[in-house]
């Protein structure tokens, strides 16, 4: 992850709003009922971010954009919320972390840090495709560990931008 990219997501953050109505529309579309009480869930910055690469994707895979691809898109930051953590703690979060090393935090910062695993755990309960959970999982791990098909995990690892 880039300090570009990290410096973006910052300034972005800063407006709390979620997506306009006919993005969220469009977003929702693609979850199941589980998924939408996750969606809705989350912070309105994530929510736009999240259909931001959600819609990359849709450019990207153009038909082969399947419902569980989409949802991954949506969704692969869910974890995050069991954090409670808004702007401000996660950017301290990030850093203390990036001081500390990721085995040494704990806390609402190791929720905030493991939130892959957290938000697989919380889609398979949810009724998540495999797919999407399993993104979730894996889109901060090294292409050699990830178990969604590498042309899809590639799109979407592109259309996240970190």
């Amino acid at each position: 992850m880039s300090v570009g990219h990290l410096a973006k997501r910052f300034v972005t953050s800063l407006w709390p709003f979620g997506p306009p109505a006919a993005d969220d529309a469009w977003a929702t579309h693609y979850l199941n009922d589980g998924e939408t009480q996750l969606w809705r869930r989350m912070p309105g910055f994530d929510r736009r971010h999240a259909v931001g690469v959600a819609r990359r994707v849709c450019a990207a895979l153009g038909s082969d954009a399947s419902r569980p691809v989409v949802a991954a898109a949506l969704l692969h930051d869910v974890g995050k919320i069991e954090s409670g953590f808004g702007v401000w703690r996660r950017v301290l979060a990030t850093v203390w972390t990036a001081v500390r090393g990721r085995e040494r935090v704990t806390g609402r910062t190791a929720l905030y840090v493991d939130h892959p695993a957290i938000g697989a755990r919380l889609l398979r309960a949810a009724s998540a495709d495999p797919l999407t959970a399993s993104w979730a999982e894996e889109h901060h791990l090294p292409s050699a560990r990830w178990t969604v098909p590498a042309e899809v995990a590639a799109v979407l690892k592109a259309s996240d931008d970190d």
